[in-house]
């Protein structure tokens, strides 16, 4: 179905969703009500790491701050909204189940209210800029939960729960750039994070798929936190890595992954530089706890994240309790 077409049909479910947020406006200080301010993109309207960059035509990432603020409570209204081209602060109220991954386009925050969560299908980013994806739980994706690709940039997932799908739960790829992914949940899966899609496609890779992973909890994941190609920096700090069976990081085909100040529990290869057919890539570790876990595989330098931008990273021996604490949906964001 075409997008005008589709969204003929879904007028009149779009001007109801909008009839029942104002609504709730208007009884908002009712105990149990939605109010249709921004409440959770106020306090956090710029990300960190490299999604927090001024670059490309970009002073940071703020999603749909400054554009209408809509809550959404059936799968259909819901894929209208993300497929508008003007900004949107989207909230999502219960559960949107689809198949496939579905487009959602740039200048975009959605966000889930209590209880909100994406079943059975994920969400496209196909040259799309300036999103964020917060507060939202994944489940069953018959392929990947969330996937940057084609020079998508300046993208924020945070704070969501993901598990349990077909492929990857949060892949950047061919060309995509500055991502942040922070106080994430990862659990139930085996290929978590994907950066580069193949070892063939390093004109498009190389100098770009620069993602910042920070206090993620890889809750007994199998593998991909992430595994990295070509992308240069990416940088692994302040994560919770547990019984991650396979690998914890892999860097592959060049590219220059720093590793720091994480805590790896029961991870019997927790820094890989090569894996499988892909070349070795190269990789610093720095300031890492290790307990129960392998010795990692180092490699060559890589250029500092500080290049880009400040940080400053948390004691990681504090991470077993502060990440699992602090990630996913529903924590401090109502």
């Amino acid at each position: 179905m075409s997008d005008i077409t589709r969204r003929g049909l879904l007028a009149g479910a779009a001007a109801t969703a909008l009839t029942a947020v104002t609504a709730r406006a208007a009884g908002a200080g009712h105990r149990g009500r939605v109010t249709t301010n921004p409440v959770w993109a106020a306090p956090f309207q710029t990300a960190d790491g490299f999604a927090g960059t001024n670059t490309l035509g970009r002073n940071g990432t703020t999603g749909g701050v400054g554009g209408p603020v809509v809550t959404v409570r059936d799968t259909a209204t819901f894929l209208d909204y993300c497929d508008r081209d003007e900004p949107y602060v989207i909230q999502v109220d219960g559960v949107m189940t689809f198949g496939s991954k579905q487009g959602l386009r740039s200048d975009k925050t959605v966000i889930g209210l209590p209880g909100a969560e994406i079943r059975g299908g994920g969400l496209d980013l196909y040259r799309r800029q300036n999103v964020i994806i917060r507060n939202l739980r994944f489940s069953g994706a018959d392929d990947d939960a969330i996937s940057i690709q084609q020079s998508s940039h300046h993208i924020w997932i945070d704070h969501c729960d993901l598990s349990g799908g077909a492929d990857g739960l949060v892949d950047v790829v061919r060309g995509a750039d500055f991502i942040t992914v922070s106080w994430n949940h990862f659990h139930h899966h085996s290929k978590t994070a994907l950066l580069g899609h193949s070892d063939s496609n390093a004109d498009q890779d190389t100098g770009r798929l620069r993602v910042t992973f920070h206090h993620n909890y890889f809750d007994a994941t199998e593998q991909r936190h992430p595994r990295v190609r070509f992308g240069e920096p990416v940088h692994v700090y302040n994560n919770y890595f547990r019984d991650n069976r396979l690998y914890g990081v892999a860097s592959t085909e060049n590219a220059g992954v720093l590793v720091e100040a994480n805590y790896f529990e029961n991870v019997p290869h927790p820094v890989h530089s090569g894996y499988g057919e892909s070349g070795p890539g190269r990789v610093v570790q720095r300031d890492n706890v290790f307990v129960n876990s392998g010795t990692p595989q180092v490699l060559g330098t890589v250029v500092e994240p500080r290049t880009y931008y400040a940080y400053t990273p948390d004691n990681p021996s504090t991470l077993p309790t502060t990440v699992p604490a602090g990630v996913g949906v529903g924590v401090g964001r109502i």
